[in-house]
């Protein structure tokens, strides 16, 4: 009964050695049902990804909206209109008023607002929040961040703008 346990376990032994070297042996990952397995945990993965993402964002960064979004085709801007991130003046404490005006001042900015005390009192104004190209002319407070500049007296990027007139 010894010898037959022996031969068994060494015919066992034989025969998966011959497997591995014939290169029949079987992955689980390469079987049909590992392929399955591995596809499905793939798509759970990035679907929670997505998911747990969109649960995380803060919800001010998704609203923000430009003026040409926020405008529907043919409408008119009116007082009281505000476009680019909510709350905004919560978290961005410079704030100015005046009129909106093309151009900047030597390649630092796209407009500018003019304020009472002449053009040392303008203020250069950037935004890639909103499209202050649809206000121009109009009265109007921007909130935003002051950047140091060359030739600009205030250099600011604009996050929210409230139109007055």
């Amino acid at each position: 009964m010894a010898e037959e346990e022996t031969y068994l376990i060494s015919s066992l032994g034989e025969s998966q050695a011959m497997e591995k070297e014939e290169g029949k042996e079987e992955n689980f990952f390469s079987s049909p049902r590992g392929k399955i397995i591995s596809a499905t945990v793939a798509v759970v993965v990035i679907v929670l990804g997505v998911f747990s993402g969109k649960l995380l964002a803060k919800p001010g960064e998704q609203e923000a909206k430009t003026a040409t979004s926020g405008v529907a085709a043919g409408e008119e801007i009116k007082r009281g209109m505000e476009f680019g991130l909510p709350d905004a003046e919560k978290t961005f404490k410079d704030n100015a008023i005046g009129v909106l005006k093309e151009g900047g001042i030597d390649g630092e900015g796209t407009h500018h607002l003019e304020r009472e005390g002449g053009p040392s009192q303008n203020v250069y104004l950037t935004s890639s929040t909103v499209d202050l190209s649809q206000l121009t002319g109009r009265k109007i407070q921007v909130w935003g961040e002051t950047f140091a500049s060359q030739k600009a007296g205030w250099f600011m990027d604009v996050v929210k703008v409230k139109v007055l007139e």
